[in-house]
């Protein structure tokens, strides 16, 4: 893609104008950069001479690739472009350097202190540029007795404490089935990026963002948290259900799996009139407390009834009378609903060389700015040349010497 096919796609996205430098390997970081990229932001990728590790995963495996790229990779790097640098040498090094001269963004997810040796870290680019905005991604954050800990996403949900809450029961935690530590890293790195670029437009300065994903999983406890403070108990796994709300679980139906999400007393009325149970008529359940104090005998009777009819005339009725429920999708469900096909969640992502598959779409939606569109994810090194004229004004005689010499590829 020329840069000017890349700069009109771009050009209507909120963060057009906005150059980041993505260090960024696995899913955490690479989620950040791709959020920032569906939004606008000139994403360059910078691997190493033999490419970041992600390009490796799933690329051998016929069901989930195309040509030897992952689905990983595929979903992830989208709209970025590419330069391949050896940032270990002192000349590949030199070469970031410049980037980070024509960058307003860096982002890496690498262990903690690994970028203050390949002196990449704010301390370092901020020297270069002083208006460079860093964010490191890492486990526990970067600094504590516990930062230089190794994490990846389960270790982030076992360490925050959700997965001591997931599950059935205290005896088989169990872990989110989405990879919410990673992600979870991911989308707070995106709120650190911005808020930054938001101040510097105050102060003229940059400066450094450290997201731990430990520090997220904390945060997603929430009101949680504060009732342990409170009660000083630990709670435990209640499967689907709720511990203040009922009916809020999952039931079986005759096909499938609903969920019935009853947190007033109003939805409870509703409810007791479609279902029609006299066991459900006692005037105690009429109000939660009651309803909570007999949780298992009401969860039971509505299972039962529901067992009786399919998921869509369940859905049907329930809809009718505005309960809140929804079908217990699998992923071929929910990626053909209406409501996501309408909203844009499916889009399609290509492969550099013209064939494509379907992965999910950008979740943040504007009225004015916002110009969805999605470029290939790129080969490794496929923009090296076009950048280091683009941005580095280097000759082809300059950038064939450093190709020689192993300095980029």
């Amino acid at each position: 893609m020329s840069p000017l096919e890349h700069t009109a796609l771009a050009a209507n996205k909120p963060l057009a104008g906005i150059r980041v430098l993505d260090l960024t390997h696995m899913l955490s970081g690479p989620y950040c950069t791709m959020t920032l990229a569906d939004l606008g932001a000139d994403m360059i990728k910078v691997e190493p001479l033999k490419g970041e590790g992600t390009r490796a995963l799933l690329a051998k495996d016929p069901k989930h690739a195309i040509d030897g790229m992952g689905a990983y990779f595929l979903t992830l790097n989208r709209n970025k472009r590419t330069v391949s640098i050896d940032l270990k040498s002192e000349k590949g090094l030199a070469v970031f350097y410049e980037l980070v001269k024509n960058a307003d963004v860096v982002v890496n997810n690498f262990a903690a202190g690994v970028p203050a040796k390949l002196k990449i870290d704010y301390e370092h680019l901020s020297q270069v540029n002083p208006q460079i905005i860093t964010c490191s991604i890492t486990g526990f954050g970067e600094n504590g007795p516990g930062a230089n800990r190794p994490a990846f996403d389960q270790v982030a949900q076992a360490y925050g404490g959700g997965m001591s809450i997931t599950g059935t029961d205290a005896d088989n935690p169990t872990r989110a089935g989405i990879p919410i530590g990673d992600l979870g890293g991911g989308m707070y790195g995106i709120i650190g990026v911005l808020t930054a670029i938001i101040e510097r437009q105050r102060s003229g300065k940059g400066q450094h963002v450290d997201i731990s994903m430990l520090d997220v999983q904390i945060s997603l406890l929430n009101y949680m948290a504060t009732m342990h403070f409170l009660s000083d108990e630990d709670p435990e796994p209640i499967g689907n259900s709720h511990f203040v709300h009922v009916p809020y679980n999952s039931y079986a139906t005759r096909n499938g799996h609903i969920v019935i999400a009853v947190l007033t007393d109003s939805f409870w009325h509703n409810l007791k009139t479609l279902l029609d149970c006299p066991e459900l008529e006692k005037p105690e359940y009429d109000h939660q407390p009651g309803r909570l104090a007999d949780k298992a005998v009401i969860d039971q009777k509505i299972g039962d009834i529901l067992k009786t009819d399919t998921t869509e005339a369940w859905l049907d009725k329930l809809n009718a009378l505005r309960i809140p429920a929804a079908p217990v999708n699998t992923f071929s469900r929910a990626l053909r609903d209406p409501q996501v096909q309408h909203r844009n969640m499916v889009v399609e992502l290509q492969h550099p060389n013209g064939q494509s598959t379907r992965g999910p779409g950008c979740p943040v939606k504007l009225s004015r700015s916002n110009g969805e569109s999605y470029t290939p994810a790129p080969l490794l090194g496929q923009n090296t040349d076009q950048l280091m004229k683009e941005l580095l004004h280097y000759s082809d005689d300059a950038i064939a010497q450093l190709k020689a010499e192993g300095v980029i590829g």
